[in-house]
C-alpha cells in the first residue's frame, strides 16, 4: 500500500519514462521556454524523471524535486545524480508538501496539474511554499477552446481516460485555476502538441509564468 507521500502508478510510470527518453525537440523546446531566467531556489513538483533538469539555467541555486511515484522517483534520483544544476529529490504529494511557508522563489509544474486529484489544493500549496513575489512556471495540456475537441476531452475524462494514463484529466482549465489560487498570470503561450498528424485530447497545451500575490 501507498504511503502518504506516494501514489503508486507502476505501469503508467514506465510508459511516463519510456516517453521522456525519446522526447521529441518540439516538446525539448518548451520545457527551455518553461525554465528560461529561472532563478534562486525552486520546487519542481510531479519531477517524473527529472528530465527537466538539463533545462535549468545557471542562474538556479538548487532544485527540490518532489515525485510520488517511486519508479518515477527512481529515475529522478538518478537524474539528479548526473545534473549540472544542484538537485535533491525527495517523496511527497503536492497538495501536502513538507516544507515551510515562504520557502522558495521558483515553483515548476510541468505536465503534472491534470493528474492531481484536487487543483485547487495543490495550487494553494504551491503558493505557500512561494515566498511573496515568486513565480510559477508551467507548461500543461489544457481545456481545448474548440467545442468539438472540448466535448472529446469531457467524454475521455468520464470514462477511460484518467484510468489509463495516471489520473490525467484533459479538458481542466488550468489557467483559470492558477488565477484563482492566487497567482497573477504575466505569461500565457498556447502551443499545440503536432507530433501526431491528428489532435487528441492532450494536443491544447500552454506555456506560461505567474506571480503569488
Amino acid at each position: 500500500m501507498a504511503g502518504a507521500c506516494e501514489v503508486r502508478h507502476p505501469l503508467f510510470a514506465r510508459f511516463v519514462a519510456w516517453e521522456a527518453s525519446r522526447e521529441p525537440e518540439q516538446a525539448r523546446e518548451r520545457r527551455r521556454s518553461m525554465l528560461a531566467g529561472v532563478s534562486g531556489r525552486v520546487i519542481e513538483v510531479g519531477a517524473g524523471t527529472g528530465v527537466n533538469f538539463e533545462h535549468y539555467p545557471e542562474s538556479v541555486d538548487e532544485v527540490v524535486a518532489v515525485e510520488p511515484e517511486p519508479y518515477l522517483r527512481e529515475q529522478c534520483a538518478r537524474a539528479a545524480a548526473a545534473a549540472t544544476v544542484r538537485a535533491t529529490v525527495v517523496a511527497g504529494v503536492v497538495d501536502r508538501l513538507p516544507f515551510a511557508d515562504g520557502s522558495f522563489d521558483v515553483a515548476v509544474a510541468c505536465l503534472m496539474l491534470c493528474s492531481v486529484p484536487d487543483q485547487a489544493s495543490a495550487l494553494g500549496e504551491l503558493h505557500r511554499v512561494l515566498r511573496p513575489g515568486g513565480e510559477l512556471r508551467f507548461y500543461e495540456h489544457v481545456r481545448s477552446s474548440q467545442a468539438g475537441m472540448a466535448r472529446i476531452q469531457r467524454f475521455v475524462d468520464r470514462t477511460f481516460w484518467p484510468r489509463a494514463f495516471g489520473g490525467c484529466h484533459t479538458s481542466r482549465d488550468t489557467p483559470a485555476a492558477i488565477a484563482a489560487a492566487g497567482f497573477e498570470i504575466t505569461r500565457l503561450e498556447p502551443v499545440r502538441w503536432s507530433k501526431l498528424p491528428f489532435p487528441i485530447p492532450v494536443s491544447d497545451q500552454v506555456v506560461g509564468a505567474a506571480r503569488r500575490r
